[in-house]
């Protein structure tokens, strides 16, 4: 089985953190790679970001389809993963989706740990999107407008921060260069933290070993 994880941004120093967590799952059980995205911005922060990213991301996946098994967007966001779950003939999946809705099945009540304040809404905005808002307890970030995502620190005390004032039982990071941070964040914490690459490499797989793909008979239809 070989994955690709797509990362939205163009930042080489977040794509090999992402590609080094992800190999550290896949264990040599799986092949993955992880690719930045040409001609796209070096964070995505906001929908125009997003949006400069759209148009490399359909050209990697148009061009990899028989190369891989499986798509991974790998941006908490999820940017263009209606699009790419369209024109794509393999599973592709957006890393809050898979994580968000993991979380459900972890604990009564689930936090989304952002990188900063200006995401909070996005990320809200996403959890009504996938159905899961009755188990949202909150979304929180760093009290400063933008963490670095290296500040491990600054995200142990936010998920702290959920944890105490909004009763939340397990913690979603918001940011796929965040992973490095997880079991550092579940030692200090005790509740489950979930690092997006990892939640969207196991639905990925499981999907691939299942034989399942997205749906093509109505929404993701090609049909015009």
């Amino acid at each position: 089985m070989k994955i690709c994880i797509i990362n939205p941004n163009s930042s080489a120093d977040m794509t090999q953190v992402i590609e080094r967590n992800a190999r550290n799952y896949a264990a040599g059980e799986f092949e993955v790679d992880c690719i930045p995205t040409p001609g796209a911005p070096e964070f995505i922060g906001s929908y125009e970001d997003a949006f400069e990213s759209e148009a490399g991301m359909v050209k990697l996946v148009k061009e990899k389809q028989e190369e891989y098994d499986a798509f991974i967007v790998a941006c908490h966001s999820d940017p263009a993963l209606d699009l790419l779950k369209e024109i794509s003939a393999k599973p592709v999946v957006g890393i809050c989706e898979a994580s968000v809705k993991l979380a459900t099945m972890l604990g009564h009540s689930f936090s989304v740990v952002s990188t900063g304040q200006r995401p909070i809404p996005n990320k809200e905005a996403l959890c009504r999107k996938y159905g899961v808002e009755a188990s949202l307890a909150s979304v929180v970030g760093p009290k400063e407008f933008k963490a670095d995502w290296h500040s491990v620190e600054s995200f142990i005390e936010t998920g702290r921060r959920a944890i105490e004032e909004d009763g939340t039982e397990v913690l979603v990071l918001g940011c796929a260069g965040m992973g490095h941070i997880t079991k550092q964040m579940e030692e200090e914490l005790k509740v489950p933290v979930l690092d997006g690459v990892v939640c969207a490499l196991i639905v990925a797989t499981g999907l691939v070993k299942a034989g399942l793909s997205v749906s093509k008979i109505r929404r993701y239809s090609t049909r015009k």
